[in-house]
């Protein structure tokens, strides 16, 4: 009886952790994508101003289709 106990926390405490585990990784990458938010359309004009560079609309588009792939 005492071996099928053991077992059963290990279970349940291996699968706590799992769910503990997901949860802090869930909050810790809400917080970290609401500080460091993903390029957008906005954020690449700047950029290719800052280098210089004329940007086009075109060009916009396809740096965001090959930053998404």
């Amino acid at each position: 009886m005492n071996m099928v106990v053991a077992i059963a926390l290990i279970i349940v405490a291996l699968l706590a952790g799992i769910l503990l585990g997901f949860l802090l990784a869930r909050q810790y990458m809400k917080k970290y994508f609401k500080k460091n938010p993903p390029v957008n359309e906005e954020m690449l004009r700047i950029m290719m101003s800052s280098m210089g560079q004329k940007p086009s609309e075109a060009k916009i588009q396809q740096i965001l289709r090959q930053m998404q792939k």
